[in-house]
């Protein structure tokens, strides 16, 4: 049977998962509804987090699928399932045409020489203009050092959502067939018998878990046979371990087929081995040849993990200890391949990723499993070169009716944005600033607010430049707690007054918990446990109603964007609270008398 390798790329919510999954239902290979996003998060908001594999079987033919993430902060994902493919199908919305991730990807993807499919998909959108699109596409092709070769890329014109794909957008809709044919047409075959001779040559680029087979590594065959039973040797340029494959696995829709051999081209899922890593290796002699190492960019910013000391830890969570905090995130980071962790004390870790969304789902995949932990305020890598200080910088595009750019122009420039372009179209203003990655931390949240949530704002890592110096944020102050108990509705209904408010009557508060932000700024001490003076006396219009806001709910990211430098925020599966890192006021007036 022949091999054919390929990964789906794009810029975030532009279809490709869509696609995959109807190209999966199409095929025969899947039954259903069901998605290859099974993920709880990934379900909850429409991203793809984690790169999959999935196969299916058209004309006698085995095509490996690998559906990649669309965010930014993903993008270590997709690094590594480029090395193990032969081509890409570069999904990019006829509408929105390519965006910043869409570079991204596609610039790794022409740096190893592989050679993209462009599906123009959701040509039924009102403003869908393939033509633009094409034409744009073209320019980034050029922007990148893309080879003739590779600027002479077939398109395909697709809406994923209804399964149809046409070579000429005039042609009739019917299936992805014309797709699945191109695929055939242009992606080289990886199979044959003069590969399956040679010696076995393998690397790992993905790990899975099970829990009765434990750690497997997914892997591309290069060259050989790989068998179950097999003794092979895992090498990397200062390690080499050597093991026995106990149970191997291919792919085929969403299923995982247990496989008495393997034949180069293919991709397999292979267990028992518990030293397997990503980048490995796999040979069948110790003395075959290294294949090249998998580079991953270097994280961007980073914060710190550590134990829940609130009076209220211990409540709800099963695993409360820096012990298991630790051996959790030992877990991730043989998965994670974009995170790092430093320990810097006995019940400190500090964690390094791509991006504030990058760790937020690390914390919220823990804050699910059981596990109660407390995180500070994250932080911009910095780094010295030639004795100068050097940030992380991100290429910024957003797009806006036209009556919210003045703002958004206005709040950037601000925190050392600079725009690199600026295009008015039909009411809609596309803009695109180079910003420091400090200037963004904690952006999105006012961006919303400002554009009313009409805005889109995306962003993908540029580079290292030359430290902007201090940045000016339009911030809130915090409201905090200066007693514990139940907040009460009489107090509430006065704060409510002074800004907005994260909690609701009868909520459990305590000493140095922030409870809500305040408009003038600075940090206001309250009481939300104070209730209603009481007298023996009616007096006329003394018993008004109370009318109360809803609170605002705090999630994971919303509290990183508005936590400030000397406050944590209190993870546990049932509540996400900002708290201040010394709780009473005394200590807190006293830590800023020795900082000064």
């Amino acid at each position: 049977m022949e091999i054919r390798n390929i990964a789906i790329i794009a810029h975030v919510d532009h279809g490709k998962t869509t696609l995959t999954d109807a190209l999966l239902r199409q095929t025969g290979a899947v039954t259903g509804d069901t998605s290859i996003d099974s993920n709880e998060i990934e379900q909850e908001r429409g991203i793809t987090i984690y790169s999959k594999n999935t196969a299916l079987l058209y004309k006698g033919t085995k095509i490996n699928i690998l559906d990649t993430p669309g965010h930014a902060d993903f993008g270590s994902e997709v690094e590594r399932v480029l090395r193990s493919i032969d081509s890409v199908l570069l999904v990019v919305d006829a509408a929105e045409g390519p965006m910043p991730q869409t570079k991204f990807v596609l610039k790794k993807s022409l740096e190893l020489g592989l050679k993209p499919i462009v599906i123009l998909n959701k040509i039924d959108k009102p403003a869908a203009n393939p033509a633009a699109a094409e034409e744009d596409i073209y320019e980034l092709f050029l922007d990148l050092g893309a080879s003739d070769e590779q600027l002479d890329f077939k398109v395909i014109y697709a809406i994923g959502r209804d399964g149809v794909a046409m070579r000429n957008l005039d042609d009739e809709r019917i299936n992805l067939e014309p797709l699945l044919d191109l695929i055939l047409e242009e992606v080289p075959s990886v199979s044959g018998e003069d590969l399956n001779a040679q010696p076995l040559q393998a690397q790992v680029f993905n790990l899975a878990y099970d829990n009765f087979l434990g750690r497997m590594g997914i892997a591309r065959i290069y060259n050989g046979v790989l068998k179950e039973g097999q003794q092979i040797f895992l090498k990397t340029e200062d390690q080499q371990f050597s093991g026995k494959v106990t149970k191997l696995f291919n792919f085929l829709g969403f299923n995982r087929e247990l496989q008495k051999e393997a034949i180069a081209g293919d991709i397999v899922m292979i267990a028992g081995l518990p030293d397997i890593f990503i980048g490995q290796t796999i040979l069948s002699s110790a003395e075959g040849e290294l294949l090249p190492h998998i580079s991953i960019d270097e994280p961007t910013i980073s914060f710190n993990i550590f134990v829940n000391d609130s009076p209220f830890s211990g409540r709800v969570g099963k695993f409360l200890t820096s012990r298991q905090i630790l051996e959790r995130l030992e877990k991730e980071l043989e998965v994670n391949v974009g995170l790092k962790i430093e320990t810097t004390d006995s019940a400190k870790y500090k964690v390094y990723g791509r991006g504030e969304l990058h760790l937020a789902v690390l914390v919220e995949n823990m804050r699910r499993e059981g596990f109660e932990l407390a995180i500070s305020q994250p932080e911009v890598i910095v780094k010295k070169i030639d004795g100068h200080d050097y940030e992380p910088y991100e290429e910024v595009s957003i797009f806006v009716p036209d009556e919210f750019s003045g703002i958004v122009i206005e709040k950037l420039g601000k925190r050392k944005a600079t725009m690199v372009n600026m295009k008015t179209d039909n009411g809609q203003t596309s803009l695109i600033f180079s910003i420091p990655t400090r200037g963004l931390l904690g952006y999105r949240n006012e961006f919303i607010i400002d554009t009313r949530g009409e805005g889109i704002i995306t962003s993908v890592f540029e580079d290292f430049k030359p430290y902007a110096g201090n940045i000016v944020k339009t911030e809130l102050g915090s409201m905090v707690s200066m007693a514990t108990g139940k907040a009460l509705g009489f107090s509430l209904a006065n704060l409510q007054e002074r800004g907005t408010l994260y909690i609701k009557p009868a909520d459990e508060v305590y000493e140095g918990m922030v409870i809500g932000n305040s408009n003038k700024g600075d940090e206001l001490l309250v009481n939300p446990t104070k209730g209603k003076q009481l007298t023996n006396m009616r007096a006329s219009g003394s018993d008004e109603s109370i009318k109360l806001t809803p609170p605002f709910t705090l999630n994971l990211e919303l509290a990183m964007g508005i936590m400030k430098e000397d406050e944590y925020i209190e993870v546990t599966p049932q509540d996400i609270r900002i708290r201040k890192e010394y709780l009473t006021e005394s200590e807190r007036s006293k830590n800023k008398k020795t900082k000064k």
